[in-house]
Parts: C-alpha cells; structure tokens; sequence
C-alpha cells in the first residue's frame, strides 16, 4: 500500500513497523524541493529508507547527504577522499584492509551513542556484497517504548543511560571491567525526537552498561527487560543487501545489527553520517 504520491516517486511501508522503500527516483538527479522534501517526510515517517539500483559515486553520496544536513567527519584511516565518506568493508588490498567491520555491529546498537552529539542519521550504500548473509537489521525504537507497560514508562521516563566505547580496541561486546580508555556518555533512556516530537526507547545491548544513580545490580534487570523488548521480531525490519542499494536510518529512532556472512565472500558498503538534520 502506497503512503506517498507526487509525479516524482512513490513510498512502500516495508514492514507494518519500519522501513519503507522509495521508487520512481534517480539519487543523482538534482532533486526538486517538493520530491526532496516528499523523501524526508518519508524517513521521519518511516524511521528508515531504502531506494534501490542506484548508481551513486562518493560526491554524489555527499551531495544526497547535504541535503539532509551537515555531513559528520570521519576520523578513520578508511574513509574516501571527502572527509564524510569511509569504507564498511572485510576486503584487503595489499594486506592491509581498506574499511572496517567490528563483531560488534552483530549486536543491536546505535551509531555513536557514546558521544555527546550522536548522529541523526547514517546513509549507505551498496558497492559488494554477499550471496547470502551480512544483512541490516534494524529495529524501530518508538513502537519499542509506545508498546512498554505504563508502569515501566513510568520508571524510565527521568533515567539516564551511559554508554561506552573503547576507541582503541573493538566494539565491547561482552559486559566486565571498562577500560579506562572507553569513550562514554550519559544520554536519556527516554529520548525525544527532536523533529517527529515522538517518544523512543535510546539503550542498546552493545554499548549502555549502565543506568545514572544505579547500582550495577539494580540497572541490570531493567536494563536486560528493555533489551529483550525493543529486539523482538515485529518491531524489526531485515534488509537483504543489493548493488546499488542506498539506505538512510534515523539514529534517534533505531537501532541496527548485522547478520554474519561468510570470510570468503567480499563486502563493500560506502557510509556517510548525518551528523545534524537541518530543515529548510
């Protein structure tokens, strides 16, 4: 069923939960207003977007990226010759890989939640991938909190979650002892969207350790009900990856994860962030 009509493209909800696909559009083109704003309604209304067979060089990715807003810098030895730009990718070339992939990203989670500033989106696009496997999945985080007990919305609506991340080692993965060169942040466990209005659920299996004011043994109960919650099939949307596939998720209202695929098979995803949404 189509949400969104104009002469330019249609939308189609790809699950009742999250996602939908926009058709009928070239990503190269120079978008008219009304085609672009149609397609940023389409991502505040359905949490993630997907336009398929597409054929987008690295400015064109940019150039697609600015019209949502200012484009995050990248610091990483992966990244293409904007500073935006880098490579999620298991592909080496002379030894030496040429983009990165952490065991990390196969637990849900959201881009950077251990910073101050977050990122409102994250957009990729499909260069290689796999015969089968190293999908996204990604879960939507409004159905998530709309759908907890009231007396467990209750509980939550003033906590704040902490977040972490070891820059010089891998995703953490497995809850101990924090390094002491984990980057953290504390953010709401309630988060407010700052542009739909709508309440979600902002914790993550891979990276919130812990609740403010909380002991460890008093956080991890709570902690592992909203976990086991906001990951449940029906909020969740699985995208089988495509050349040419280009997919924009709003990081304020998702979470995401990867399902594992083959070492002997190559994967080549080229990524920019959002890093804030400007609205014209």
């Amino acid at each position: 069923m189509d949400t969104h009509r104009d002469t330019r493209l249609t939308v189609k909800p790809l699950t009742p939960t999250i996602g939908a696909e926009i058709v009928g559009i070239d990503l190269r083109e120079n978008l008219d207003h009304a085609t672009f704003e149609a397609i940023r309604t389409a991502w505040h209304d359905h949490a993630v977007i997907v336009v398929r067979g597409q054929e987008l060089g690295e400015d064109d990715q940019i150039r697609l990226g600015e019209r949502f807003g200012e484009i995050g810098h990248i610091f990483n030895p992966h990244k293409g010759k904007h500073p935006g730009l880098m490579f999620v990718s298991n592909i080496r070339e002379d030894g030496k890989p040429i983009g990165v992939l952490p065991d990390g990203e196969m637990q849900f989670h959201s881009d950077q939640c251990y910073t101050e500033f977050p990122p409102a989106g994250t957009m990729l696009y499909g260069i290689e991938v796999p015969s089968t496997g190293g999908d996204t999945l990604f879960a939507n985080m409004y159905a998530a909190y709309d759908t907890l007990p009231a007396d467990v919305q209750a509980r939550i609506e003033t906590l704040r979650g902490v977040h972490y991340y070891d820059p010089l080692g891998e995703y953490i993965v497995q809850k101990g002892p924090i390094s002491p060169n984990a980057m953290r942040w504390a953010h709401p466990v309630v988060h407010r969207h700052p542009i739909t209005g709508r309440k979600a659920l902002y914790v993550n299996r891979l990276m919130t350790y812990e609740i403010e004011g909380m002991t460890a043994d008093e956080a991890e109960p709570l902690l592992n009900l909203l976990f086991d919650h906001q990951e449940q099939p029906h909020f969740v949307y699985q995208h089988v990856w495509r050349p040419g596939d280009v997919v924009l998720w709003d990081n304020r209202c998702t979470l995401h994860a990867r399902t594992d695929f083959s070492t002997e098979e190559r994967r080549l995803l080229r990524r920019i962030t959002i890093q804030r949404e400007i609205v014209a």
